[in-house]
């Protein structure tokens, strides 16, 4: 009976010690579906966007606003950037990856480090084309979707996987409601591709001209620059009808690929808040219940699945001089750079400096034209006031009384001496010993030269001041009327 009682005590507390495992087991089971479960919530790290476009298109400026950052830099080849991107609901953020490349074709073979058979279902793809060169925008569009379309045959994807790539973008298509038009979930009239959680249902016929190319992708056709439009008007003499052929043409592009169009402006901060909230919503399913936008044609919203040929249509209406059928460089023409001629700057040959001094040297000799002449009047300045535009201090009285009358300026005489011709002699002398530096052969040395110029600069400046010396009592003497009647007598 111990025996038994043993037995069953110790078969207890293993059924105890099982229970315990178990209900540990359990509790770690239930943490790791919560983490799961919280891991399903947070906004995936993954996503990407691919910007594509030339060169001075606006890609670089573009992303920098999106990120709110005010100092781009632009990089080169394949260039990396990140959007960080908040869930206000979920208190939750993430960063959102950027790949843009370089607009130099020769660079799309970077292509494969930004898409790739992984991560082609989380990539966004924006096209961009810039306003500031409108005859360019259909071959760039063309030519960059052409460069994916290349890349993503190249990529070894799944047939399977792709083909359900391009049929969930066609199910988005048709999915669309315009905001404010959703009917009740489950409604067999319309379906909304919020309710809409199953995607096994077939695929529906679309609409001429749509999707006729489906790169399985998320494509954003974003025209930036827009607030150039004013300047092609003024300018290059852009009409209503110039902007809406452009406008159509680019449409029809984005039906064909499924796209949808952004008309932006940095400068002017136009529609770049609405194409991030258009970003975040297509990536990670954000609400967004903006409808499209028509009336600005600087600010032109267009989501995917909104648009179709009859809506397109409206715009043949403004149409007169052209057709929507004609080629688009036959209607937007690029404008002839005409280079204005530079008038190049005739070249100066200079004189050589010791031909010009025996020059001058000359016409002081000669008395020429040009050199001062004590027998002539000293040349009034142009810039000398006339005798009716002289300041206050100089005008005076005249002996008569007469007040505020102006007096006569005073005459130089040419005959008194230091006044015109005083200093010819010392030009000549300075001009000699100019000509003796470089022009004597026989020259003596250096420092005897120096010695000889020094002298006759003195001699002759002591000259001068004896001249001067003697010439002033000539001139006090002339200064009054009485001294100069006994002279002249």
């Amino acid at each position: 009976m111990a025996l038994n009682g043993e037995r069953s005590a110790l078969s207890g507390l293993s059924d105890l010690r099982k229970e315990k495992a178990e209900e540990k087991e359990n509790l770690w089971k239930k943490i790791l579906g919560e983490v799961q479960s919280s891991e399903r919530n947070k906004l995936p790290s993954c996503k990407s966007v691919l910007v594509l476009g030339d060169n001075e298109s606006g890609k670089t400026t573009l992303i920098a606003k999106l990120q709110g950052n005010e100092d781009p830099k632009k990089g080169s080849g394949l260039e990396y950037a990140y959007i960080d991107v908040r869930d206000e609901y979920r208190d939750d953020h993430t960063r959102l990856s950027v790949w843009v490349l370089d607009g130099d074709p020769k660079h799309a073979e970077l292509l494969e480090f930004a898409v790739n058979a992984d991560n082609l279902e989380h990539t966004l793809v924006l096209l961009t084309v810039s306003m500031t060169a409108p005859w360019g925008i259909m071959d760039q569009l063309h030519t960059w979707a052409s460069t994916l379309q290349d890349h993503i045959d190249k990529i070894n994807l799944d047939p399977d996987k792709f083909k359900d790539r391009q049929d969930k973008m066609a199910r988005l298509w048709q999915d669309y409601v315009e905001p404010g038009d959703e009917l009740e979930a489950g409604s067999p009239m319309k379906r909304s591709s919020r309710n809409l959680e199953n995607d096994d249902e077939p695929v529906l016929p679309l609409p001429e001209n749509v999707l006729t190319r489906n790169l399985g992708l998320h494509v954003i056709v974003v025209v930036t620059k827009t607030d150039y439009m004013s300047i092609l008007e003024k300018d290059f003499d852009y009409k209503e009808e110039h902007f809406d052929f452009i406008q159509q043409s680019i449409r029809k592009f984005c039906l064909q690929y499924g796209a949808a169009l952004f008309y932006t402006s940095v400068k002017e901060d136009k529609n770049c808040d609405l194409l991030y909230k258009y970003l975040v919503h297509k990536i990670y399913n954000f609400p967004f219940r903006t409808p499209a936008l028509v009336v600005e044609k600087d600010a032109v919203f267009i989501p995917a699945g909104w648009d179709n040929d009859k809506k397109i249509a409206i715009l043949y209406e403004n149409m007169h001089t052209m057709s929507p059928d004609d080629y688009y460089t036959d209607v937007i023409v690029k404008p002839q750079v005409v280079r204005k001629a530079v008038a190049r700057e005739v070249e100066v040959q200079a004189e050589d400096e010791q031909a010009f001094l025996a020059r001058h040297q000359a016409q002081l000799q000669a008395g020429g034209p040009g050199a001062p002449n004590a027998t002539q009047g000293r040349q009034e300045s142009p810039l000398r006031q006339s005798p009716a535009v002289q300041k206050t201090s100089d005008r005076r009285v005249s002996s008569t009384g007469t007040p505020n009358q102006i007096g006569s300026p005073k005459k130089i005489e040419s005959t008194k001496p230091g006044v015109a011709g005083a200093n010819e002699g010392v030009l000549a002398n300075f001009f000699n010993s100019l000509l003796s530096k470089k022009t004597g052969t026989n020259a003596p040395a250096p420092g005897a030269i120096k010695t000889n110029e020094k002298a006759a600069m003195r001699s002759d400046a002591a000259a001068e001041l004896d001249r001067l010396t003697r010439s002033k009592k000539p001139t006090a003497a002339n200064s009054s009327p009485e001294t100069n009647n006994s002279s002249e007598c």
